[in-house]
């Protein structure tokens, strides 16, 4: 090559991206995110503070509490006296009721309450953490209630229509109770990933479904009872029956035993496994997830189909385990509770079987509550309704107490650290 040679050009240096932060997240992502990184201080703070807004409302419904106060100004100390009485009567009556009869007269009935907590918490752990994992994916499950419905005529249909052997057919009938609430949520997942529709009117109107399809099941001839005009399916075959932990004297059965089996599985799922990773990653931030590489729709998919087999199981502890038969009231409004339970807990498994056990309290303690002081069992309804705005609005409960807010940003912070 002569000296005169021109040079080679040089190699084209690539462009550099403007900014290497990731997309920001949608606002509702950025909602829920909030909602979840609430530091079990303001959990626990928005449950006291439920409990004494509550209790201003049991002492202004007592009867007591309303004749001393037209003469407050003339002796106070009749009024705080009566308002104290009133709300500590209702509170005890409430733990007597829920946890131990410290008044009843044999050990049986004094623990009598506790399994009944613990049985009505069932379902609404078991639904509770499949909304957790939807929320912890960034999805507003609000299905719950439907599932749970589809998953009891799923089981309860195998539990009464065929005759199988003990042991297979209670596991048959639990397996066609999550496959059934996980085909009805998988509904959601697919239209929200195929066509990008919203998932929280999908799920109320699956809800709606639910109810008016259980309502029709029950008036055919293979789902009512034979002799029978009520919308009541025949009872659950005994070799279907979850079996009780503490004998026939108890209604606590083995589906407690599930919902502790649910909470490990999603402990390991969520927290140790890959799927449970992009989980994590799509409801941190999905745009971000995508640039790296992760099909969001499918997670959207999977999400659901997995929430609505524990809403299905939920489903499952009702018909196979408490009532025993299928009615069109077999889902309560545990599938609405599940939803509070789940944002109490934050989402995380062992939060939320603790927030289950609490509201599964205050259903078993609310009828004793009333019968026992005469106090409203709209009450209980008060005190729910009360955790959930707290729960939704953290800032409101740190303005209350006096809080700073640096514990949320390092929770916020460190979430993003994870999705990254």
């Amino acid at each position: 090559m002569s000296d005169n040679a021109p040079a080679p050009a040089a190699a084209p240096v690539p462009a550099v991206p403007p900014s290497a932060e990731p997309p920001e997240p949608s606002r509702g992502e950025t909602l829920l995110r909030e909602m979840l990184s609430s530091s079990w201080v303001v959990t626990t703070l928005a449950i006291v503070l439920a409990l004494v807004i509550s209790g201003v409302l049991i002492a202004a419904a007592d009867s007591t509490v309303q004749s001393t106060a037209t003469y407050l100004f003339a002796r106070p100390s009749d009024f705080f006296s009566a308002a104290w009485h009133a709300v500590t009567s209702a509170y005890v009556a409430l733990f007597q009721g829920s946890i131990l009869d410290t008044g009843a007269p044999t050990f049986v009935r004094a623990i009598k309450p506790l399994t009944e907590t613990m049985t009505v918490s069932v379902p609404i752990i078991l639904a509770g953490l499949g909304l957790g994992i939807g929320f912890r994916a960034g999805m507003f499950n609000i299905g719950a209630q439907g599932q749970i419905i589809l998953g009891a005529v799923f089981g309860g249909y195998i539990g009464f229509a065929f005759d199988l052997p003990v042991g297979l057919h209670v596991l048959l009938a639990a397996i066609g109770a999550a496959i059934g609430g996980g085909l009805w949520a998988g509904i959601a997942g697919f239209l929200k990933a195929r066509t990008g529709a919203n998932e929280v009117i999908v799920t109320i109107m699956l809800n709606n479904i639910a109810v008016y399809l259980i309502g029709y099941l029950l008036t055919t001839s293979a789902f009512q009872r034979p002799g029978s005009n009520n919308p009541i399916s025949p009872p659950i075959k005994a070799t279907a029956l979850y079996p009780h932990l503490l004998g026939s004297q108890f209604r606590l059965h083995a589906g407690f035993l599930v919902a502790i089996a649910a909470t490990v599985f999603v402990w390991w799922l969520m927290d140790r496994s890959t799927i449970g990773f992009r989980f994590r990653a799509v409801g941190a931030n999905s745009k971000a997830a995508r640039t790296a590489g992760i099909s969001v729709n499918t997670n959207y998919i999977w999400v659901m189909v997995i929430a609505g087999a524990l809403a299905g199981l939920a489903g499952s502890a009702q018909v196979l385990g408490t009532e025993k038969v299928l009615s069109i009231d077999v889902a309560a409004s545990f599938g609405f509770d599940a939803i509070t339970v789940a944002l109490l807990g934050r989402s995380k498994p062992l939060g939320t079987f603790l927030a289950g056990l609490l509201f599964g309290a205050l259903r078993a303690g609310g009828f004793a509550m009333q019968a026992r002081t005469g106090t409203p069992i709209d009450i209980v309804l008060v005190v729910q309704s009360l955790i959930v705005l707290f729960i939704a609005a953290p800032p409101l409960v740190r303005s209350v107490f006096r809080l700073s807010s640096g514990s949320s940003r390092r929770s916020t912070r460190s979430v993003k650290e994870a999705a990254a």
